[in-house]
């Protein structure tokens, strides 16, 4: 029998994991659901995520790929949720081509990161505090994030020792929104690079007060070079928000 193609759809809360790829001698998001599919499933498998999320980093929206061979179980989604700790959500199992890729087939992604003036211990794991806030320049703020929207490479906000075979990402949105309990940034791009939101973020933290010059970031961009001080934003405050693919809505539901 022919292995037929499954895709699941999930979020999760990572400030208990080392990331969502599987690692040696840490808990990943990745093992989390190989284990939990394979106990269910009676044989090893090994899912393909849409890509990798560091350490404490969340997903609201999440797709990953497996392959098999068998009949899947009638009820499986609530069974395996059961399984799963609280903080891995799964939403659906759905049957879909055998060349769709997780992470290779994705056309765009969209990342938030919330920041609050206010210590909510309620929201700390999923919401960076920032008492200083309101202090700063919001619109400073907002010329930085809509300045990434007139470049295509960004190793200016890549980590160190990234594997990436280019810095090559077309950012089709890059926004503040703020109130008065918090405040948002939104970004979305067919790839992203290795920390690449949480330095943004970073970046634009220390533009809004005061420390770093809009000219600095541009002539950074300009070059290609990190910035002299890089910020590199809390895991706490990011999701990936959204991962698109071409006919993502016509997908066969199972269960």
């Amino acid at each position: 029998m022919n292995d037929t193609r499954y895709a699941i759809d999930l979020a999760y809360r990572g400030t208990a994991y080392a990331g969502w790829q599987r690692q040696p001698n840490a808990r990943s998001v990745e093992e989390t659901i190989d284990t939990a599919l394979s106990t269910i499933l009676g044989e090893p498998i090994k899912i393909v995520g849409c890509g990798r999320t560091d350490a404490g980093v969340h997903a609201s929206d999440y797709v990953a790929h497996f392959d098999y061979a068998g009949q899947l179980p009638d009820r499986l989604l609530a069974r395996i949720n059961r399984y799963l700790p609280d903080d891995i959500a799964l939403r659906g199992f759905y049957r879909v081509p055998p060349d769709l890729h997780a992470r290779f087939s994705a056309v765009g992604r969209a990342y938030v990161y919330r920041i609050s003036p206010v210590k909510d211990p309620f929201r700390t794991d999923t919401v960076a505090w920032l008492p200083a806030l309101r202090e700063l320049d919001h619109d400073l703020m907002r010329r930085a994030a809509q300045l990434l929207l007139e470049y295509g490479e960004f190793a200016t906000f890549c980590k160190t020792n990234s594997d990436a075979f280019t810095m090559q990402c077309k950012v089709t949105e890059s926004r503040w929104s703020f109130s008065a309990e918090e405040m948002t940034y939104h970004i979305s791009a067919n790839r992203f690079l290795r920390g690449m939101v949480r330095l943004i973020v970073g970046m634009c933290l220390q533009v809004g007060a005061g420390r770093l010059e809009i000219s600095a970031v541009r002539q950074a961009l300009d070059r290609q070079r990190r910035l002299p001080k890089p910020l590199s934003a809390p895991a706490s405050g990011l999701f990936l928000h959204q991962v698109q693919y071409p006919g993502r809505g016509q997908w066969s539901r199972i269960s």
